[in-house]
């Protein structure tokens, strides 16, 4: 980043002058009023820039923390890396907040938005699938991609609007870190993972997500994995996101679906690599040994922790494995290990044939312009990457195997046809603190929930944060006005068969006083697909369900259909805006409580209770408190949104850790009569 002269005065001065009335931001944005909750934030932001530290800030709905935490951030006049949680809130970020405060601060800064790598485009392995390269080469979407590939300036695979999110081909033209060859990659200068490596390191914002920030410092040790620049301060948003995602990538995985990646990528080497004859058998042999010994262990894997009765299937499931239920896999893992022992070896001792013919830069193309001759230190570059690849493979199947290190819950995952065996951290305190916090200067982590009873205690146990500076704002919108809290009077206990009807009756009446125009958002699909049959049967509104159309899709038919309800679960709970008379209601089925029955959720509670802790009211409550506030969030989000919150558990009432869950809830009045609502709506 080039040198930048100081500006005059303290962070802290020049951060106060932007926000007073008649400031930059008063001048430059028509619909800016000082807000005290933003200022206050603001403040505290540039301290800890100044002095720095740890900072948590809750800021609750409508504090302007993005202006809070970028006008000090940019004045500070070093790299920043700002991470979100969400991709909404990434994009709002670089795509609104940032072009504003560029022309309000009139002072020059440049920022870059990353995404993870595998949102982009490999030209390598686009290149690799020329004539003979593999089955790829018939896939409906290369010659689009190829055409796209000749245009495009990022790379970036959300430019191709017709290419469905689903679709599996991406993954066999997509940058990924195991099939980087870094800098002894042909397209290594032209290559889009490159080029926003580059513009990062040249930015003053650098904008990622937390998946990106978490995976990035989980292969900062590789040099061909990690892209996010060295930064000294960064702000973590939606921070309360942190723990899950944390988890997710400090862990080991493998899956059928690695594995057959590995093969499908030795038989692209093969395709391109000029091996002699034996050499390429030995090769084709090995890759048939390691796709039968997979299909053996993961069919074994499965059948140990699922059963084969249909009534066991479901499309999600978590198995948590013990190290008696993996050894009943242990023929079928030894024959795997084994046959990634052989596959390592086999890449080892065969030497790729050097085309006489090849000069660099010169090779013969075909009429679309792709490579037909391989480069032979491209080629032999990846041979050495995918041999690494597969010891690294067979390393962490060992380790999972042995369940042996407790400070790892071990379980087995299935998600539709994939079956993965999984090792998470218990505790990802020390991580965290270890991997992100202590290597900067200044690190803020905020979210509209962060507190908990009133202090930060949940979340520095979790993050491992020791010291830090603590602000709370409030919400800037007038809930007792804008919001009604319905609660109804009698509901059965949720774990009854009798709570889905009574739910869907409440529903019922719940929507036709609010018209339609709601979110009914459920814990599990089974209470959804539930209710939502019941609600079709007696409403006109249009209905929208998750699982029907993809999320973004959704959202913008929710939007644009007057009256229409959207049932959903977990991923609509958050990240997720709809201003206006368009979303006026918000109907919530059950406390969030995480199940008991999840691998990582039930080691948590187990750990807790060996340390002589409560874990239901130390960290079952707690974290079910924050995802209420978020799922009851989505409703008000402007000072002129109006609309009822509505939680129809009766737990809330019956028990007594119930007020601690009332006492969390948005400051509006709270009513157990639906008359309330009808005359809330009649004003």
């Amino acid at each position: 980043m080039p040198e930048v002269p100081a500006l005059p005065g303290s962070l802290s001065d020049r951060v106060a002058a932007v926000f007073a009335p008649g400031g930059q931001l008063a001048r430059a944005m028509p619909d800016f009023e000082p807000r005290e909750g933003q200022i206050e934030m603001a403040a505290a932001v540039a301290r800890v820039f100044e002095t720095g530290g740890v900072l948590l800030a809750e800021a609750g709905t409508g504090t302007g923390k993005t202006l809070a935490y970028l006008v000090p951030a940019i004045l500070n006049r070093e790299r920043v890396l700002i991470s979100t949680g969400t991709k909404n809130l990434q994009e709002q970020i670089y795509f609104k907040d940032i072009p504003a405060l560029r022309a309000a601060l009139d002072i020059p800064f440049t920022a870059t938005y990353m995404k993870g790598r595998a949102n982009y485009l490999c030209l390598h392995r686009l290149d690799q699938l020329n004539d003979g390269a593999g089955p790829a080469m018939h896939d409906v979407f290369l010659p689009i991609i190829r055409e796209w590939s000749t245009r495009t300036e990022t790379g970036d695979r959300a430019e191709l609007e017709d290419l469905p999110e689903d679709v599996a081909f991406w993954s066999e033209v997509s940058a990924t870190a195991d099939t980087c060859l870094g800098t002894e990659c042909p397209r290594y200068d032209d290559c889009f993972v490159t080029k926003m490596r580059q513009r990062a390191a040249a930015s003053d914002v650098v904008i990622v997500n937390h998946h990106l920030l978490c995976a990035d410092a989980a292969v900062r040790q590789n040099a061909y994995g990690e892209v996010i620049p060295a930064c000294s301060r960064a702000i973590l948003d939606e921070a309360h996101q942190l723990e899950d995602v944390a988890t997710q990538y400090f862990g080991y995985g493998i899956s059928n679906y690695r594995l057959e990646d590995l093969a499908h990528d030795v038989e692209r080497l093969v395709a391109v690599g000029g091996f002699e004859g034996n050499e390429r058998t030995e090769i084709e042999k090995a890759i048939e040994r390691l796709r039968d010994h997979a299909r053996a262990f993961f069919t074994e894997l499965a059948f140990a922790h699922r059963g084969s009765g249909p009534a066991r299937f479901k499309n999600e499931e978590r198995v948590r494995a013990s190290v008696e239920s993996l050894g009943e896999t242990r023929d079928a893992a030894a024959h795997l290990t084994g046959a990634l022992d052989v596959l390592q070896a086999t890449l080892a001792l065969v030497r790729l044939k050097p085309d006489p013919t090849y000069e660099e830069g010169a090779g013969e193309t075909s009429d679309r312009g792709v490579r037909l001759q391989p480069d032979p230190e491209a080629a032999e570059e990846q041979r050495e990457s995918l041999e690494r690849r597969a010891g690294e493979i067979r390393d962490e199947l060992r380790f999972m195997l042995r369940a042996g290190d407790d400070q790892y819950v071990y379980f087995v995952e299935f998600r539709g046809r994939g079956v993965f065996l999984r090792a998470s951290p218990i505790d990802v305190s020390t991580i965290v603190r270890e991997v992100l916090f202590d290597r900067m200067h200044t690190t803020v982590l905020t979210s509209a929930t962060l507190a908990v009873d009133g202090t930060f205690e949940y979340i520095r146990a979790r993050l491992g944060i020791r010291e830090a500076a603590e602000v709370r704002l409030p919400s800037e919108f007038d809930y007792a006005h804008q919001a009604l809290l319905y609660l109804p009077p009698r509901m059965p206990d949720p774990r009854s068969d009798d709570f889905a009807l009574a739910a869907g009756r409440e529903v019922i009446e719940i929507l036709r006083r609010t018209r339609g125009r709601a979110f009914v958002l459920f814990t599990s699909y089974a209470t959804m697909r539930a209710v939502q049959a019941i609600a079709e049967m007696a409403l006109d509104y249009p209905i929208l369900a998750q699982g029907t159309a993809p999320r973004s899709l959704l959202l913008n038919q929710f939007r644009a259909t007057p009256h229409s309800v959207l049932f959903a679960t977990s991923s609509f709970w958050q990240g997720v805006d709809v201003v206006g008379e368009a979303l006026s209601c918000v109907i919530i089925d059950k406390l969030p409580f995480a199940s008991p029955g999840d691998p990582i959720t039930a080691a948590r509670i187990e750990a807790i209770r060996e340390r002589g802790g409560d874990p239901f009211g130390e960290y079952q409550v707690p974290l079910a408190i924050l995802a209420l506030q978020q799922g009851l969030g989505r409703l008000i989000r402007h000072r002129r949104d109006r609309g009822v919150l509505a939680v129809l558990d009766p737990r809330l009432r019956t028990k007594g850790y119930g007020r601690r869950f009332v006492a969390s809830l948005p400051p509006a009045p709270i009513v157990h009569d639906l008359s309330h609502i009808e005359a809330f709506f009649s004003v």
